[in-house]
């Protein structure tokens, strides 16, 4: 199984003194980050695009670059790149660059995102959500396989033989799609060969088997090699589970009530949050062993071949960061591997 973590570059005020990083010391702090888990020997990082103040990360094919140019293993992905407002020919271009940066370690994740500020921030009509994704998903898997193309759809100008480049190292750069509980986006994805990124991050994890069931089958119907899992969830790891819960709690309550308030959702509760970080629960928050028992738990129901952590939500200290890199990858991710090759 392949490890690593992803962050939307959270900024916001720091809960327990009210202090906000200037973006520029927040990104550099995000290098250093970045550096530690492809030193200590992660898989894969990832950085999602969003458009919103909270956020340090509307250009992740730009941070990955930077990051790029500090590390030498770590596969670079976005999580996910928010396809519907995007020009797929521009992304194809960037990413491509960035495999050539990194010397063939980049991938795209896509995905409809979980925030519409993309939309009107680029001129898209909402009334379009869907089929906009779908058109421009069909548009970078075209792009992907040839140097010239030629395409035409309904909301971009039509492309007539005309070469992109750079074309990357890769000779086919992976697309992974992400979903967050769609049935038919599932069945989608697995019916065009893709790999899929399943977003678990409320409710109880075996609820989401029939998300991976229903991508598997989709596949199969459609003639297509079983494509690779990938399980996204919230995590957050320190020496105990006490110490891990106390750090991550204050950011994580900050950032999903800001949004709950938005959504019509009541005040998370720590009762609750405790709750989601049990063995059953959809939180990554814990010890070590903790977080060991957990990603092997879920493995035994999916089966799935990547596990990516959100570490954090919200904003926590650069320091104690670094700590719960440091312990996934030296702590976790070791034993994790250990026993899934036994």
């Amino acid at each position: 199984m392949e490890l690593g973590i992803f962050t939307f570059v959270d900024n916001n005020p720091d809960p327990n003194t009210g202090e906000k990083l200037h973006p520029s010391k927040r990104l550099q702090n995000l290098l250093e980050e970045a550096e530690l888990a492809d030193q200590a020997g992660l898989d894969v990082y990832g950085i999602g695009e969003h458009h919103r103040e909270e956020y340090v990360a509307s250009a992740p094919a730009v941070i990955l670059s930077a990051i790029a140019a500090r590390t030498k293993n770590i596969r670079l992905t976005s999580t996910v790149t928010v396809l519907g407002s995007e020009d797929p020919v521009r992304v194809f271009q960037q990413f491509a660059t960035l495999d050539l940066l990194s010397k063939g370690r980049a991938e795209i994740m896509v995905g409809r995102g979980s925030f519409i500020e993309s939309f009107p921030l680029f001129g898209y009509d909402l009334q379009n959500y869907e089929e906009l994704f779908e058109e421009k998903l069909e548009l970078l898997m075209q792009l992907r396989e040839n140097e010239k193309i030629t395409w035409s759809g309904n909301f971009r100008a039509a492309i007539d033989d005309k070469g992109i480049y750079p074309q990357p190292m890769q000779s086919k750069l992976p697309i992974w799609r992400a979903v967050g509980g769609t049935p038919k986006s599932a069945y989608v994805t697995g019916a065009l060969g893709l790999p899929l990124a399943l977003a678990i991050i409320g409710g109880l994890p075996e609820q989401f088997k029939q998300f991976a069931d229903i991508h598997e089958r989709g596949a199969k119907e459609n003639g297509k090699v079983k494509p690779a899992l990938s399980i996204n969830s919230h995590g957050f790891i320190a020496e105990t589970s006490e110490e891990a819960k106390d750090i991550a709690f204050p950011a994580f309550k900050q950032t999903m009530d800001k949004i709950g308030s938005e959504r019509g959702w009541a005040p998370m509760s720590r009762e609750q949050f405790e709750a989601s970080t049990t063995l059953k629960g959809a939180n990554f928050i814990g010890s070590p062993q903790e977080i060991i028992d957990k990603i092997l738990y879920q493995h035994e129901i999916f089966g799935h071949d990547r596990f990516l952590m959100q570490m954090s939500v919200g904003s926590v200290p650069h320091q104690k960061m670094m700590k719960s890199i440091e312990l996934f990858a030296t702590e976790v991710a070791p034993v994790v591997r250990k026993e899934l090759r036994e």
